[in-house]
């Protein structure tokens, strides 16, 4: 989990997450819901099982799925690379929904 997390409230009180995860392969946006988004900090390794990417006003968004985990496994002692960054913008995909 990298740095720079931003924190929304919905309009039925569910307090949302945006981070960004990486690993070797290049990074994406991650959204967090409710207590297990305030439980995650800069640094932890996470497991995500049953999660989906969805596109969100163009940008690809990874999302915890029904009956999907965040798990913490670990703290800073993990190789990863923020480029290519898969969430960036992409006109191609504007007005899409799903992958």
């Amino acid at each position: 989990l990298l740095p720079a997390g931003r924190v929304t409230k919905t309009k039925d009180g569910h307090e949302v997450r945006s981070c960004k995860v990486a690993d070797k392969t290049g990074s994406i946006t991650i959204s967090v819901w409710d207590e297990i988004g305030g439980l995650i900090q800069p640094g932890d390794i996470i497991r995500l099982t049953k999660g989906y990417a969805s596109l969100w006003k163009g940008c690809l968004t990874l999302y915890t799925g029904r009956g999907g985990e965040l798990h913490k496994i670990g703290e800073f002692c993990m190789v990863y690379s923020e480029v290519p960054n898969f969430s960036e913008p992409n006109s191609e995909h504007i007005g899409q929904n799903k992958l």
